[in-house]
């Protein structure tokens, strides 16, 4: 049975290695830095020098950004696996990261740049583009009423790869002197961002988070079915509905101020249901720890694996994602309608 001491005791166990590896992303880099000074830059004793510039300017940003950015993956993944009753929804894998791409693409080559101001409107042609693909794949996928795993895939791998023809499309149409940020930022880029765009980054995402992690209950409800949900005074289609607007406007913020990341949202859930059960009071909350620390974890490594070079972390996700989805397609989801 889900309790509220039980739900901290195992945000606090997840909080652990959180803390952990953040402290470690502060201490490694091609610039190292001692743990004794990181501590006295974090407390404020040591103001001054390369190391506060590279611990406050570069390294902390970075950190924070891969921890909202993988807390959101994470639980759109949840959100998205809720509403279509399928194991195997990922935003990546239904092609609502392509949708958003396409859509921050299109509004980098005409004109908008990550600047607070218009990030709003990069977030917006990313929401209004995520929200397209998921609504496409949902209507080719539905077969009486259900999303089968099979279909909802081939639905999915449709969709992506229609809106990544169109970045394509885009991309040989632009001015090849606009491109190199476009690329850069197309192979998932978490570098620093200035505080008054993190801190919009941040308040975006606590929105579409909050969209989700207030219908936890309902989504339980779900899983008896929408007639048995209704009996119990559950609006099914409300609850969607949210959900749904919910988990696109997340993946849309992190796809805007990030670039596009896959199976974050496969792994961590997946990861977190085996572990803790499938109760969403507990797995969506925990799914946000974890996928802070899985997306900061994947990021160290990019950062130092061929330092001083600088691997993107959409490639190390990729890695790691991959080889679990055909794990979990060829055993355990292998039969399901």
């Amino acid at each position: 049975m889900i309790t509220l001491r039980r739900v901290v005791a195992v945000l606090a166990l997840l909080s652990i290695p959180l803390l952990l590896l953040i402290g470690g992303a502060l201490l490694v880099g091609s610039a190292p830095v001692s743990p004794r000074a990181v501590l006295r830059i974090l407390t404020g004793a040591h103001t001054g020098g390369p190391e506060a510039t590279v611990i406050l300017d570069l390294r902390l940003p970075r950190v924070i950004v891969a921890a909202l950015a993988g807390a959101g993956l994470a639980v759109a993944g949840a959100a998205f696996q809720a509403i279509t009753r399928n194991p195997l929804a990922d935003p990546s894998i239904l092609g609502v990261t392509s949708g958003a791409a396409f859509g921050v693409v299109l509004a980098q080559l005409v004109g908008f740049a990550l600047t607070p101001l218009h990030a709003l409107g990069l977030t917006a042609f990313a929401f209004v583009g995520a929200l397209l693909a998921a609504g496409a794949v949902f209507l080719i996928a539905r077969t009486n009423g259900a999303l089968p795993i099979q279909t909802l895939l081939l639905a999915g791998v449709i969709v992506g790869l229609f809106f990544s023809a169109a970045i394509t499309l885009l991309i040989s149409l632009a001015d090849v002197n606009r491109l190199g940020g476009v690329i850069h930022w197309l192979l998932g880029n978490l570098s620093a961002l200035s505080r008054p765009t993190l801190l919009l980054f941040a308040a975006l995402l606590a929105i579409g988070v909050g969209l989700i992690l207030t219908q936890t209950r309902q989504l339980n409800l779900l899983l008896l079915g929408e007639e048995s949900a209704l009996q119990l005074g559950v609006d099914a289609e409300r609850v969607k509905r949210q959900i749904f607007i919910g988990a696109s406007l997340t993946t849309a913020v992190v796809v805007t101020f990030t670039g596009p990341i896959g199976f974050v949202g496969l792994i961590v859930p997946h990861t977190i249901r085996l572990l803790f059960g499938g109760d969403h009071r507990l797995l969506i909350p925990a799914s946000l720890v974890a996928g802070a620390a899985f997306l900061l974890f994947a990021d160290t490594v990019a950062r130092n694996i061929i330092a001083p070079s600088e691997m993107a972390v959409g490639v190390v996700t990729a890695f790691s994602g991959a080889p679990f989805f055909v794990y979990l397609l060829r055993t355990r989801y292998r039969s399901l309608p």
